[in-house]
């Protein structure tokens, strides 16, 4: 994929819809670009974690380890930012990613990550909005899980 392609693919995601090409190319090129086999871990929960990671083709699943077991929480694929909560906060990562199909990722390290956020604020809002989605459905997901439970 041409850096121009990397930059057009960045545009169609909404975290990076406003910034403008020219920054776009920048953070393209100074990415690092990581391809994953089916199988392969892109982080593993619990990790420390330094860098998100914008899927740029194939999928990959969010698991994470329970007392029951690892339990596939999502699937996520081209134009999804996977590994971004461990960035914003300092904590491990709370999940495991999982390629499950040959993965092309570019690796946004953390400082990268935050010099962006500074310098476009619009990009932490819609940060917050893709959170708090998840956070919706992850609570949805978790009241069905009680609901079955109980029944």
């Amino acid at each position: 994929m041409s850096l121009n392609e990397e930059v057009e693919l960045l545009r169609n995601i909404p975290l990076f819809a406003n910034i403008e090409p020219s920054k776009l190319k920048l953070l393209a090129f100074t990415s690092e670009r990581l391809t994953f086999r089916a199988g392969e871990t892109v982080c593993r929960q619990g990790d420390v974690g330094d860098a998100a990671y914008v899927i740029m083709d194939g999928t990959a699943d969010v698991i994470v380890d329970t007392p029951s077991g690892p339990l596939t929480v999502a699937h996520m694929g081209k134009n999804d930012v996977v590994g971004e909560i461990a960035v914003l906060i300092d904590v491990p990562r709370t999940a495991t990613i999982t390629a499950q199909s040959e993965l092309t990722t570019l690796r946004i390290s953390k400082d990268l990550f935050f010099r962006l956020v500074n310098e476009f604020p619009q990009m932490a809002v819609e940060m917050m909005r893709v959170l708090a989605e998840r956070v919706v459905k992850t609570t949805a997901d978790l009241q069905k899980a009680r609901q079955q439970g109980q029944g």
